[in-house]
């Protein structure tokens, strides 16, 4: 691999805002505006996500409803047939 070319691998840990489940993983993602959390012993980049397997209703087997910032009334009223 060429060197200087590749983004930084860093230690992450993906939060479940519906659930509230961690997981810890590696990702590119930079730690400009993200919090930070030590995990293990670790420094770890903290990223918020609504809906991740742990929530997800394919994984799950619920129904469940997650309108976050109301995009459904947003697509509703962007394509709503006007008379």
């Amino acid at each position: 691999m060429k060197k200087g070319i590749h983004p930084d691998y860093n230690p992450t840990v993906f939060v479940d805002v519906s659930t509230g489940k961690q997981f810890v993983t590696n990702s590119t993602i930079a730690a400009k505006g993200h919090q930070t959390e030590t995990v293990d012993g670790v420094e770890c980049i903290k990223v918020f996500r609504d809906i991740t397997m742990d929530s997800h209703p394919v994984y799950t087997g619920e129904k469940r409803f997650v309108d976050t910032a109301g995009r459904v009334e947003k697509f509703q009223n962007k394509f709503r047939r006007r008379r």
